[in-house]
């Protein structure tokens, strides 16, 4: 049995402390939580029986904890996940890992020094039609990679940013690219490949935050393929779509719905039998815009944990995801095509 502390008990922790609180994950339970608002603390430990920490220190000298899921704002992940290393505990942090490379380069270190895992939790890579037309692209079936393209479509309003100070800072979280899409572009780099260069362009248009609620891009990949990102908060009344489309010169695969959840194309051009099975076996209808992928994310960490295999998504994996963000940001604030493998002098992400 693999035992969890939480730190950091809103919003995004009702999806974890359910799943792990409410033993829907086998081999893994909730022994303890911790936040420094009283308020948010209390309603957790009502709802899962734990023992509630006020204090991080306080709950990594907790000998009963095996590890620690890491949901604070994004600006405070690498102190938190270096601190649970050093404590000898293995790291689950939400994404991104951290707002900063050299943040996500000291995450990593501290975790290998410490011998212990570092998972960083990209879901949606688990979602069913996501694992679905991954298996195509590594059976083969788009052959020559063309062009590939995200969409966040999402309702973020005033409200939501008014719940916390942190949120849409600058220091402490970023806007739309390195918070919402964050998901998405880890699918677009996960199906395409390396990113030789990026071109974006961002907006605040509908909130009041330092950060952008819109932003576009263009990638090159090093395939030869081409990206686009198009992302918003900025959609009204409500979400509307989290989408993926992969186009090769043997087919194309669209995923949509409003969390990378629906099949919607799925077209080869030498079919295999069960193909025109697959937009009606493999689609699911999530409950949030979060989706399923958290429950087979965290059976996913269980096994690596208990088996001592790889993580899906390890901070190597996680760094080159964030290395794409910084970059995005980087060509926003000089207007310029910005190569990766940079060294960033303009983002403000994490600053």
């Amino acid at each position: 049995m693999i035992k969890f502390g939480v730190v950091g008990c809103g919003r995004i922790a009702k999806r974890h402390l359910d799943l792990l609180g409410g033993k829907q994950i086998g081999g893994a339970e909730l022994v303890a939580i911790c936040d420094n608002n009283p308020n948010r603390l209390e309603l957790a430990r009502q709802r899962h029986n734990v023992t509630a920490y006020d204090s991080l220190e306080a709950m990594l000298a907790d000998s009963a904890i095996d590890a620690v899921t890491v949901l604070t704002p994004s600006g405070m992940h690498a102190e938190h996940a270096i601190a649970a290393a050093n404590a000898g505990k293995h790291v689950i942090v939400e994404k991104p890992m951290a707002l900063r490379l050299e943040d996500a380069d000291a995450m990593i270190a501290a975790c290998d020094r410490a011998r212990v895992k570092l998972f960083v939790v990209k879901q949606n890579r688990l979602n069913v039609p996501v694992v679905k037309a991954r298996e195509a692209l590594d059976a083969g079936r788009f052959g020559k990679l063309v062009l590939g393209t995200v969409r966040v479509r999402w309702r973020r309003d005033q409200s939501y940013y008014d719940q916390d100070s942190w949120r849409g800072t600058w220091a402490q979280d970023g806007g739309v690219l390195s918070n919402q899409a964050s998901h998405h572009v880890d699918l677009l780099e996960y199906f395409m490949g390396d990113v030789v260069s990026v071109h974006a362009r961002a907006s605040r248009t509908l909130v009041d935050i330092e950060a952008e609620d819109t932003a576009i891009a263009t990638l090159q990949f090093a395939n030869g393929a081409l990206g686009i990102i198009e992302a918003t908060n900025a959609a009204r009344p409500r979400d509307l779509e989290g989408s993926l489309s992969v186009l090769g010169e043997g087919g194309t695969v669209v995923i949509g719905g409003f969390a990378v959840n629906k099949m919607v194309t799925w077209e080869f051009a030498e079919p295999q039998p069960g193909d025109d099975q697959v937009l009606d076996r493999f689609s699911v209808n999530p409950p949030n815009v979060y989706g399923y992928g958290h429950q087979a994310y965290y059976e996913h960490v269980v096994d690596c944990l208990q088996h001592d295999t790889a993580a899906l998504v390890d901070g190597l994996e996680g760094r080159r995801s964030l290395e794409l963000i910084t970059a995005l940001y980087e060509s926003i604030e000089t207007g310029k095509e910005v190569p990766l493998r940079f060294r960033s002098r303009h983002s403000r992400l994490g600053g």
